[in-house]
């Protein structure tokens, strides 16, 4: 790959602030004329990292907006809880009703609104399904959380979020012992403008809906969901995880070996650059860099 990905690092506990700072980093978009979709992690109504903040939701899709897009839309589909009940729960059809963009929930589309991706080698036996409105956007806009996942995943950041994408079938997938080779997988059935990662809370044990709580204070953004999730890894081991986490070297976790295989971003650590904005930033940049360092010359 040419050059280095860059994943942005702003410090704060104020999520609209950060969100806003985020966009900043990577240039105002232009989405005149496009149907934008936006990705949330809405597994569940449990309390951020357990789902995305309304708050984080709210600033995004009017950074989106900002775009002057067509139309936005958002959607996802829990699991197990209900998806009605989870959108209810957390007043996301509220708050897309007042910001006037559209809301789908995944668990409620007809067998037509579907569309297979599939191709030679995956671990998806006759491939797996992904929303149409998703497949056929314009652009993707994502927001994930940044937590540890206790139910095989072992973590639940970029890449994981595409799970709710797809139908909902757990045997499927968590009844697999390729679970995370396939979570990389449903990555190849849509790529993001760029993915939005809330830090600000994060579990460093337990996961998804609930865990081991600790104050990251930071939120990512970047294009590429590797790079992304390396970073997000960065930070786990700098805050202190389980030993899956803090044992294993980032890019020998699996679901990212896999999505390295299938070129969805950087296939090392020495090819990102993690961008602060400014000096106090800047330091918690360096540390974090630091690990990707010490992991790429473990690596040799």
């Amino acid at each position: 790959m040419e050059g280095k990905a860059r994943v942005y690092l702003v410090r704060t506990e104020d999520r609209r602030e950060g969100v806003r700072r985020c966009l900043k980093h990577i240039g105002a978009p232009d989405y005149t004329g496009k149907r934008v979709f936006i990705k949330p992690n809405f597994n569940t109504a449990d309390a951020t990292p357990g789902s995305t903040h309304n708050d984080t939701l709210e600033e995004l899709i009017l950074g989106v907006q900002a775009g002057r897009p067509l139309s936005v839309t958002v959607g996802d589909r829990s699991g197990p809880a209900d998806t009605a009940q989870v959108l209810r729960q957390k007043g996301v059809d509220a708050l897309c009703k007042k910001l006037g963009v559209g809301l789908v929930n995944f668990e409620a589309l007809r067998s037509e609104d579907w569309v297979t991706v599939n191709r030679p080698g995956l671990h998806w036996p006759g491939g797996f399904q992904i929303p149409r409105v998703v497949a056929e956007a314009d652009a993707v806009a994502a927001t994930c959380c940044l937590k540890t996942h206790g139910f095989g995943g072992v973590f639940s950041m970029s890449l994981k979020l595409a799970v709710g994408l797809t139908p909902k079938d757990f045997h499927k997938l968590h009844g697999s012992k390729d679970m995370r080779k396939m979570i990389a997988e449903i990555n190849l059935g849509y790529t993001p403008d760029f993915v939005l990662m809330d830090g600000v809370d994060v579990f460093t044990d337990g996961g998804p809906m609930d865990g081991k709580h600790a104050r990251g204070n930071v939120m990512l953004i970047g294009r590429d969901r590797i790079a992304l999730d390396a970073v997000g890894l960065a930070v786990l081991k700098l805050l202190g995880s389980n030993s899956a986490i803090m044992d294993t070297p980032i890019f020998r976790q699996e679901q990212i070996v896999r999505a390295v295989e299938l070129g969805l971003g950087v296939s090392g650590p020495g090819q990102i650059d993690i961008v602060a904005d400014d000096p106090t930033n800047g330091a918690l940049a360096e540390k974090l860099q630091a690990i990707l360092a010490r992991e790429a010359a473990q690596m040799k």
